[in-house]
């Protein structure tokens, strides 16, 4: 990933290359999190195809999503989430203010210092803001083979890999100045992959959205060959973290 994500707009749209495929493979967000997210009005920034944003609904939140993109919009709101088409940092919040801001798998593409600010101007006293993301740890043996050149997803970072990016969100609250000291939350669940299923979700990977057919069908092909090898099923064991805090 980029050390400034938030820059790398061509990246940042491009999984709505296909919705549809994104919706369904990517994995939902672990109960024990949307309870404690959960608001009666929320704003979700980078809401994609509305995977968080339909849980919130479930749980009894009222959602507001905000998408860059607007093929993922217009999935989200066939499935009945009010999208609005922007970034977050364009975004005309046009007066409106909400009980939480949420993000997920999105927080990075937002620029800290200055998204923090504006979650800040959107919520309510008291409100809550949680960016939160899905780290999985596949096996050595599947891991070693997305190493592939071209590509910037290395599966191999687990947590520790993705700490930079978590800190830099607490930064950007800190700096902001209208949140209480940021916390971690993390969940930890775990999900078996069929190779097919596996195979069918890696294209949504920010590594690979944009890399030229013949060489994803090659990453596809090695890891493919790598599940074989464990017997056609991997356990991916998932971290979900979350970094958040409350609107002073």
């Amino acid at each position: 990933m980029p050390i400034m994500p938030w820059r790398h707009r061509d990246v940042a749209e491009s999984f709505g290359v296909d919705p549809e495929r994104y919706d369904r493979t990517r994995p939902p967000y672990p109960d024990a999190l949307i309870a404690r997210v959960a608001a009666p009005e929320v704003l979700d920034v980078g809401c994609g195809t509305g995977i968080e944003a339909r849980q919130l609904r479930a749980a009894g939140s009222r959602v507001l999503g905000v998408e860059p993109d607007e093929r993922m919009a217009a999935f989200a709101r066939a499935g009945g989430i009010e999208v609005e088409v922007a970034t977050f940092e364009a975004w005309d919040p046009a007066g409106r203010v909400f009980d939480a801001v949420v993000a997920g798998q999105a927080w990075h593409w937002v620029a800290p210092v200055a998204g923090a600010a504006k979650a800040g101007d959107v919520l309510r006293a008291g409100g809550r803001f949680a960016a939160f993301w899905h780290v999985p740890q596949l096996p050595e043996e599947v891991a070693a083979v997305y190493a592939w050149p071209g590509t910037a997803f290395d599966p191999r970072n687990a947590v520790a890999g993705y700490q930079p990016m978590f800190d830099l969100t607490a930064d950007g609250l800190r700096r902001a100045g209208a949140f209480e000291e940021p916390e971690e939350w993390r969940f930890e669940w775990e999900r078996a992959y069929r190779r097919d299923e596996w195979l069918d979700l890696m294209p949504t990977q920010g590594g690979l959205t944009r890399l030229p057919a013949d060489a994803l069908a090659r990453v596809l092909d090695a890891v493919g060959a790598a599940i074989d090898a464990q017997g056609g099923t991997i356990t991916v064991p998932y971290t979900t973290v979350a970094v958040t805090s409350v609107r002073r």
